[in-house]
């Protein structure tokens, strides 16, 4: 579904990514992206999503051009994206049915009228009351206002979505919540995730498939099993080293 070819995009003289290759298959699945910090995880995201530039590659959805195109409606609805920052990422000023709702209205997905009732069902379909629908988002919990993010990503009936260090702010009881989440959400809407993370629990449990990046270039990509607990390049190692073990376990 979605093809990223010799991907390369630099930031005045540094180069950032470097000439990575990845490919998404249709969903349910998932395809992880890890590496240390500063490996160009973040940046291959926000190239796919053509919030920064690329200098050179391709990136295909469903094999149209995606760098190429002038109008971005409908890759925005077929792809969308879920930050890592919870408050940075709404709106202080908008009430959360407002802020789904402009959603609707923007890409025009109900009829004028109809839109509170999919608010609701919106809320719904990642677990929140549709009281939620009146508060402001400071006055949620950050698992409250991720869950508020996501569906906003949902309103438009995305096949992608990618998933940029979703649950890294979040407290652990919260992070297992927001994870049950993401695996309902693929399978009843069958959807595919681009994952970056650090996290690599959280890979292990979302994606079939990863890729790791060292220095803005893939180094290793394989089933995640298998780059996990048998890693041949020692970015990859280093990786699995870096996971806290308890004495004795």
């Amino acid at each position: 579904m979605l093809e990223v070819r010799d991907l390369t995009v630099r930031y005045g003289g540094t180069l950032a990514v470097d000439r990575v290759s990845l490919t998404l298959p249709d969903g349910p699945a998932g395809l992880g992206l890890i590496g240390e910090s500063g490996s160009g995880k973040s940046t291959v995201g926000r190239a796919v999503l053509r919030l920064v530039r690329a200098q050179s590659g391709t990136v295909r959805y469903n094999g149209a051009d995606v760098l190429g195109m002038r109008r971005l409606g409908a890759y925005r609805k077929a792809v969308q994206v879920v930050f890592q920052d919870t408050e940075g990422a709404l709106s202080p000023r908008m009430r959360v049915g407002s802020a789904l709702t402009e959603v609707l209205r923007v890409h025009r997905l109900v009829p004028r009228g109809a839109e509170a009732a999919r608010v609701v069902e919106l809320l719904a379909d990642v677990g929140l009351d549709a009281e939620h629908a009146r508060r402001f988002p400071h006055e949620l919990s950050g698992g409250q206002r991720q869950r508020v993010g996501i569906a906003r990503a949902l309103a438009v009936q995305p096949r992608v979505l990618v998933l940029d260090e979703p649950t890294s702010a979040l407290d652990v009881t919260v992070q297992a919540r927001v994870l049950e989440l993401f695996e309902r959400l693929r399978e009843r809407h069958a959807l595919s995730y681009l994952l970056i993370s650090h996290d690599l629990a959280v890979v292990e449990r979302l994606c079939e498939r990863t890729a790791v990046l060292h220095r803005g270039r893939v180094v290793e990509e394989g089933p995640t099993r298998q780059v996990l607990h048998a890693p041949q390049h020692a970015s990859t190692r280093t990786l699995r080293a870096a996971v806290p073990r308890l004495p004795g376990v």
